[in-house]
């Protein structure tokens, strides 16, 4: 019986790593809009790459549709920037002209994870 739980146990965080770290993303990316919405729902932002235009103050918009504390914050690190995201609500973040490269964004603990592409 505890090589059943076991194999079950390891099964599980099997998928939770192909999940989090490992799936493929649905979206090869999408270009940045005034109504692009980003939408943070099970684990993941969709779309989880976004093309902005270089140079350029932007204005994204996060609905928060999952109530978990995990989804509370998005990060953009390297950009020492932060935003509590509300519940099922359209939260705006403002970010500056960006040089040309990628930034990541997550949450708080990095599970959700995405990728802005300044171009």
């Amino acid at each position: 019986m505890s090589l059943l739980v076991n194999i079950l146990g390891l099964l599980l965080i099997a998928a939770i790593v192909w999940w989090f770290w490992l799936a493929g993303r649905k979206n090869g990316g999408e270009h940045y809009s005034d109504t692009l919405e980003i939408l943070v729902k099970d684990g993941v932002y969709d779309p989880d790459r976004i093309e902005v235009p270089a140079g350029e103050e932007i204005t994204l918009h996060f609905r928060r549709e999952d109530p978990s504390p995990c989804a509370e914050y998005v990060v953009f690190s390297d950009l020492d920037i932060s935003k509590q995201l509300a519940v099922h609500k359209v939260t705006e973040l403002n970010l500056p002209a960006l040089q040309k490269g990628e930034y990541p964004f997550t949450c708080q603990m990095k599970m959700y994870r995405g990728l802005l592409v300044s171009r």
